[in-house]
């Protein structure tokens, strides 16, 4: 085993922390750069999504039937360190609004998609 003298050692120990650093660096800014992201309407509905306006963790999806037979609907938030949500299935018929709220856990990070699902 190769000893190594105390300037050896410190620049070994620097060099290491320089790595994991710039490494740590790297992989926060992808994570604290999630925006929520538009959501894909299925066939037959116009919808709006997005977060409540008090609470960053609640989403929804607010749809309209355009449609002529009934559709079903509900919001899905991907809530990054939690689990993903689905909100309440909604069933609207021809010229119908109706809604979908969910919420990811005040734990983890907050929404980070707004989904809606056919």
């Amino acid at each position: 085993m190769k000893k190594l003298s105390k300037g050896n050692a410190v620049r070994t120990l620097v060099r290491g922390a320089t790595v994991m650093g710039l490494t740590l660096a790297s992989a926060v800014p992808v994570t604290a750069a999630v925006a929520v992201a538009p959501a894909a309407v299925p066939p037959g509905l116009s919808c709006d999504t997005g977060k409540h306006a008090v609470d960053d963790h609640t989403g929804y999806a607010l749809c309209r039937n355009d449609g002529s037979a009934p559709r079903t609907f509900w919001v899905h938030l991907v809530c990054g360190w939690s689990p993903d949500v689905d909100g309440e299935h909604v069933t609207l018929g021809p010229g119908q609004s109706g809604q979908s709220t969910a919420h990811c856990a005040g734990l983890g990070t907050g929404i980070g998609e707004i989904h809606v699902r056919p």
